[in-house]
């Protein structure tokens, strides 16, 4: 894929900040509408990138390209684009209306035609009543939509969204991922959003690209990413996950039989290109693919282990067991599908089982 094809296409690019290296050699095309997210812990490299694509640093080396057109002298105040911080920016001397429109002064447009825009913004937010509110008289939540709303009245080609949601409590910030959502598809433009929570990317995006110490480690789907990790960085970032060594003994049609520690002969897909029998691997499996039960399943693939720890967490449980030859307990969960009469009694023999398609091997084994 050449810039061409991508209405954003990061072309390895390279940021030092003396002999730091922020950005590695990054490439990655993101298409006209899409809701794309860069994922990754802090320092990794994400909000590097991010001011790069609004014109706030430079890159060292490589190029960045929107709507098919070179980035590298366009200053920010030219760029397509507009940005939307963590701490909102709300003009506390403005009231609604004139913090949303405040972007539109440059413009000189008519007064009247600036409220017009504005109102249909007020609506878009599902805020219409709110234009002559002051902000000190606003939630988190609706300081939220209201910046929103300033940046996308520009009508900007791209929406660059730094940590939006970072200030606000859980109940109000998966409320405000939905709607947030929601408002990208209504408007049609390109979201990228920079986020170190992992359901949060999940939850919100088309596609997702997982970063570390300045590096793209993955981009794909949120569903590849988390059932298809290519590595062991990337599983262990994305949700839980179990890891156990193995020998590839055999692979037929996609298919690898490993002898994994623990667990004898196990199954496993997403098998990578050059895999060999008698190749060490890594295996990995998410705590959800895993059953756990007091008697030996009558069928299918099972371990022997002992229930360490269990933890009761309201709609599911998670379970800890040990395994022999493993060093870490192996994680289980399960949904809570009857009425609880307790936590689980631990330190008892138990028999984990799974599914043939549960488990993945990963590139570095």
């Amino acid at each position: 894929m050449t810039q061409n094809d991508a209405f954003i296409s990061i072309r390895n690019v390279n940021k030092f900040f003396g002999k730091f290296q922020a950005i590695a050699d990054v490439s990655i095309d993101i298409q006209h509408g899409e809701f794309f997210s860069l994922l990754g812990s802090s320092g990794c490299g994400k909000t590097t990138l991010l001011r790069m694509l609004a014109g706030f640093e430079s890159p060292t080396s490589g190029e960045i390209y929107i709507d098919g057109q070179p980035m590298s002298d366009v200053p920010p105040h030219h760029r397509p684009v507009n940005m939307v911080f963590q701490s909102y920016a709300i003009f506390p001397h403005l009231n609604v209306r004139d913090n949303i429109a405040y972007g539109l002064r440059k413009q000189k447009l008519a007064r009247a035609k600036r409220y017009e825009m504005v109102d249909e913004m007020l609506e878009l937010i599902k805020l219409p009543d709110y234009g002559d509110r002051k902000a000190n008289e606003l939630s988190g939540g609706q300081r939220q939509r209201i910046a929103l709303a300033r940046s996308l009245i520009l009508r900007p080609k791209v929406l660059l969204l730094d940590e939006p949601l970072g200030a606000l409590d859980k109940q109000l910030r998966e409320q405000m991922q939905l709607e947030l959502r929601a408002l990208q598809k209504t408007v049609g433009i390109t979201f990228v959003f920079v986020t170190h929570d992992q359901e949060e990317a999940l939850t919100l995006s088309d596609r997702i690209a997982v970063m570390a110490q300045g590096r793209d480690l993955q981009v794909d789907t949120p569903t590849r990413l988390y059932e298809n990790p290519v590595n062991r960085d990337v599983a262990s970032f994305i949700g839980t996950m179990n890891f156990f060594d193995g020998t590839v003994s055999a692979i037929n049609d996609g298919i690898a039989k490993v002898d994994a520690v623990g667990l004898g002969e196990v199954r496993a897909g997403n098998v990578p290109s050059g895999l060999r029998p008698g190749q060490s691997v890594c295996l990995a499996v998410r705590p959800e693919k895993l059953t756990v039960s007091e008697n030996a399943p009558e069928a299918g693939s099972n371990a022997r282990g002992l229930l360490e720890n269990a933890a009761y967490l309201g709609e599911r449980s998670h379970y800890y067991v040990r395994v022999d030859g493993v060093s870490q307990p192996v994680a289980v969960s399960a949904q809570n599908r009857q009425r609880a009469d307790g936590k689980a009694e631990d330190k008892r023999p138990v028999w984990l089982s799974w599914d043939e398609n549960a488990f993945v091997v990963l590139e570095d084994g």
